[in-house]
């Protein structure tokens, strides 16, 4: 097969549809020799901020030397994203050969999902590179994800919140649950500081696997020191270990967050592999770290706060495909846009099973402009449907709502708008970013110029 038969092939699958469950994925891993058992790894679940915080782990562990694999999803332009080593893309010649490898193993009777299917040829491909250590992000939920038959040194959840509601329950407490799935015996678990209920139930099963549980702002923290849209500076605390001025170049209050998170699972991953040789240089060589953890701000992770220049008109990408990622967003272009540009015009795409009113309401007031549009997916909310929840919601707002049939049509909308010092913001699914990336001249089989910059620059 080509390439992009091959990738035809994969999307086919999203035919047999969405499948909680470890059964297909248990045999289709037995099947190719158990390849997720040939490397070390940490799995990290959660709503809101996974894609970042496991970028960030990835980022720490291939600069302490580390040969690292990462594995996300969605992937915005290209599917290459979603499998990467030190940062590179797996290579579609990969893709294609591994398919193919992988289309004959399958066993009798097992028809794998998508995602089923590509998590195995992740982990198949880093068996086959001999990488040292693989970040994993759970797809949706963690119990009975994919992703979920790992044994993973240390497990991760970032900050949860209520999404996926017909596959992961009705309630924080339900939601977390699944979540909490991803808690192996013995090992130990990084939380984000999570609502009550949720945080219950994580402490619960911390203590029914018998796992140690580290809390940010209990167990260790994190303190801003400067926040702009370069990026944010920060002092990192944990039980004697202090790390000065750090920083990353993904801008938002709750990134703090979730490089504290990402520097702990470090730090613990570490520790998982010679505790007092670690606690050693925790204790006396602190430079070590802190040299470790300086190398954050190298981090390339688009889609997330992410400016964008071109044709001298300043763009904003950002996924938040929920109520919560969207007032995150909401809330950075109030706190650190609005000082640098004068309107904001946003361009709004939203799956059909998303909360879009809850999306909606997040930049009540906000904007001065609103496109409705609707990316080409199967899945998306219609342009028009969209674009009468937002007049319906924010018609006390002094702002014009326009609609555009597709992510194209909005893009050139929005620069007919536009005026100097306007920021065009665009956002409400990861696949709106993506179309739009693509748009504005990201190829979806190529490499991007910032990516090869960037690997000549590490």
């Amino acid at each position: 097969m080509s390439y992009s038969e091959t990738i035809g092939y994969l999307y086919s699958l999203q035919k047999f549809g969405l499948k909680l469950g470890l059964n297909n994925i248990e045999a289709l891993l037995r099947a190719l020799g158990r390849p997720e058992g040939d490397f070390y790894s940490v799995h990290v679940a959660g709503t809101n901020g996974k894609g970042s915080t496991s970028a960030m782990i990835a980022n720490l562990l291939r600069f302490a030397g580390f040969k690292t694999g990462l594995f996300t999803s969605p992937h915005m332009v290209r599917f290459t994203e979603r499998i990467r080593i030190d940062f590179e893309e797996i290579d579609e010649v990969d893709v294609v050969r591994l398919t193919e490898l992988i289309r004959k193993k399958i066993p009798d009777g097992i028809n794998p999902t998508f995602f089923e299917f590509i998590t195995a040829l992740a982990f198949k491909y880093f068996s086959e590179r001999k990488i040292d250590v693989a970040v994993v992000e759970v797809g949706m939920g963690g119990r009975l994800d994919a992703t979920n038959v790992i044994n993973p040194l240390v497990s991760v959840i970032t900050k949860i919140g209520l999404d996926h509601k017909e596959f992961l329950g009705e309630t924080l407490g339900e939601i977390a649950m699944e979540k909490a799935g991803i808690i192996k015996r013995c090992v130990p678990v990084v939380s984000a500081l999570q609502d009550e209920e949720a945080m219950s139930v994580i402490e619960k099963k911390s203590v029914e696997m018998n796992s140690q549980l580290y809390v940010y702002g209990k167990d260790f923290k994190g303190d801003l020191k400067d926040l702009t849209p370069a990026g944010l500076i920060f002092d990192y605390k944990d039980e004697g270990l202090e790390l000065k001025d750090l920083s990353i170049p993904l801008t938002g209050a709750h990134q703090l967050e979730n490089a504290c998170l990402a520097i702990k699972a470090f730090i613990l991953f570490l520790e998982q592999q010679d505790s007092r040789a670690v606690r050693q240089q925790l204790n006396k060589e602190k430079k070590l770290f802190q040299n470790y953890c300086s190398n954050i701000k190298n981090l390339c992770w688009p889609g997330r706060l992410e400016l964008f220049k071109a044709d001298g008109m300043h763009f904003l990408f950002d996924g938040a495909h929920n109520p919560q990622a969207a007032q995150r967003l909401s809330e950075a272009l109030r706190d650190i846009y609005r000082k640098f540009y004068k309107r904001f015009i946003l361009i709004l795409g939203i799956m059909a099973d998303k909360d879009a009113e809850g999306i909606i309401r997040a930049f009540d007031g906000l904007c001065d402009i609103i496109i409705s549009t609707r990316p080409d997916y199967k899945r998306a909310l219609d342009a028009e449907t969209l674009r009468k929840k937002i007049e319906a919601l924010q018609k006390a707002a002094n702002n014009s709502i326009y609609r555009a049939e597709t992510v194209r049509e909005a893009i050139e909308m929005a620069r007919y708008l536009y005026r100097q010092g306007d920021l065009i913001v665009i956002t409400g699914s990861f696949y709106t970013v993506g179309e739009a990336k693509v748009v504005l001249g990201e190829r979806e089989s190529l490499r991007t110029l910032r990516e090869s910059m960037e690997k000549k620059r590490v």
